[in-house]
C-alpha cells in the first residue's frame, strides 16, 4: 500500500501482494445546492472529495462513517448508478471511464448492489422467480429460470415455496436473501452491499452475514460493505476505511484498525460501540457535536471542529493520510501522526 503525502494521494493498495480489483483515484462528486430561488451564487455539497482506495481480490472492504460522510455516494459512484465529477475507476487493470457497449454490459455483470430497502429493491410485480431471472434473460444469459431456482435453494429458500411467490409475501430476511441471489445471477466478481444487513433482526442478520461469507468463500467474490453497525463490520470485512465528510481519514487491515485505531474520529466511533464484556468497556466520552456544513466544510483537517486534540494547525493544513510506522496498510490522516506537522501532541501519538 503506497500512502502518498501530496495534496491528491495515491491510491493505496490495502491487499498488500495481492493484486486489487478495484482501484479508485480522486473520486469527486460535489451536489449543486440553492438555499433560494434569488440566491445567485452557486453552492455545492462536499458529498465525495477526493477518495482514493483499492480493493484486493477475494477481500472485503468495510466502509464506515456517520451519516452523510459519502459511503453510499461513493458506492453509487463506484456502479456508476451516478456520473462522478472527476476521478478514475479501473476495474481489473483497465479505465471503467473507457468502457462502451459490450464492455460497459459486461462491466455491469461483474459488479452487482445489494441495497438496505429490500422490498423497494424488488418489482412487486414479479413473482420472485421472475425477479432472479429477469436480469439474466435481458443478458442473453441460458437456462436463466433452472438458475433461478438453484440460486433460490443456494440462499436458503426452498424454490417449491418461494418461486411463485410475490415481494410482500416474504419476510424482510427472505427478501433480502431474494436480493442477493438476483446479484448472483450474473455470477459477479465484485458485490457492493449497502447497509444490506442493516434493516434485519439481530437473528435473521447472522444468518444473512454467515451466508455472505460462505458465498464469498464459495465463488472467489469481492465485497464492498457499507455498514453502520461497527461489530458486523469487523466479523465481515478484512479491510475497513473511514470516512468523515466526504474524505477517507482512515484505512487499513480490520484487526489493526480496530485494535490500533490512529484518528481521532475512529477512536470515537470504536468508543460508542456497545460491549457485553468489561474488561473491553470504555470510559471515553462521545463525540461531541454534529458533522460540519457539507456545503462549506472546515479548512484544514474536517474534524477540528469536534476533535479534542484540534490545534492552530488544524486549520490551516489538510492532514494526508500518512503510513502508519512498520504497519505499512494502516493508514491515517492525522497531525498527531506527523512529527513535522508542528503539532504539540504529535510525538505523543506515534505508534509502532
Amino acid at each position: 500500500m503506497n500512502a502518498a503525502l501530496a495534496p491528491t494521494p495515491a491510491p493505496h493498495d490495502m491487499g498488500g501482494p495481492a493484486q486489487p480489483l478495484l482501484i479508485v483515484r480522486d473520486l469527486k462528486k460535489h451536489f449543486p445546492v440553492r438555499s433560494s430561488p434569488l440566491d445567485r451564487e452557486r453552492k455545492f455539497v462536499h458529498a465525495v472529495d477526493g477518495v482514493n482506495f483499492s480493493v484486493p481480490k477475494g477481500k472485503t472492504l468495510g466502509i464506515v462513517g456517520e451519516s452523510g460522510c459519502g459511503k453510499s455516494t461513493t458506492a453509487r459512484l463506484v456502479a456508476r448508478l451516478m456520473p462522478a465529477d472527476a476521478g478514475e475507476l479501473i476495474f481489473d487493470g483497465e479505465g471503467v471511464e473507457e468502457f462502451r457497449g459490450l464492455r460497459l454490459k459486461e462491466f455491469r455483470r461483474n459488479l452487482q448492489m445489494v441495497f438496505q430497502d429490500s422490498f423497494a429493491s424488488l418489482n412487486p410485480r414479479l413473482t420472485i422467480a421472475e425477479t432472479i431471472a429477469y436480469g439474466p434473460r435481458v443478458h442473453g444469459i441460458a437456462r436463466a429460470d433452472h438458475q433461478a431456482r438453484e440460486l433460490l435453494d443456494r440462499v436458503g429458500l426452498d424454490p417449491s415455496h418461494f418461486a411463485g411467490r410475490y415481494p410482500h409475501e416474504l419476510s424482510g430476511g427472505q427478501r433480502q436473501r431474494v436480493n442477493i441471489a438476483r446479484a448472483l445471477a450474473f455470477d459477479p466478481r465484485l458485490v457492493i452491499l449497502d447497509e444490506a444487513v442493516a434493516a434485519l433482526d439481530k437473528s435473521v442478520q447472522a444468518q444473512v452475514l454467515n451466508l455472505l461469507q460462505e458465498l464469498k468463500a464459495e465463488r472467489q467474490l469481492t465485497y464492498l460493505f457499507i455498514s453502520h453497525d461497527l461489530h458486523v463490520v469487523h466479523y465481515l470485512s478484512d479491510y475497513v476505511m473511514v470516512m468523515y465528510l466526504g474524505q477517507v481519514i482512515e484505512s487499513g487491515p480490520v484487526e489493526r484498525i480496530y485494535g490500533h485505531p490512529a484518528h481521532p474520529y475512529t477512536r470515537a466511533l470504536l468508543s460508542a460501540v456497545p460491549s457485553m464484556d468489561p474488561e473491553h468497556r470504555t470510559q471515553a466520552s462521545p463525540l461531541a457535536g454534529d458533522p460540519p456544513n457539507p456545503i462549506n466544510p472546515p479548512s484544514g483537517c474536517r474534524f477540528r471542529d469536534r476533535c479534542p486534540h484540534a490545534h492552530a494547525v488544524c486549520a490551516s493544513a489538510t492532514p494526508a493520510l500518512r503510513d502508519m510506522g512498520r504497519h505499512s496498510e494502516h493508514l491515517a490522516a492525522c497531525h498527531l501522526n506527523d512529527p513535522a506537522s508542528g503539532h504539540p501532541e504529535a510525538h505523543q501519538e506515534q505508534r509502532p
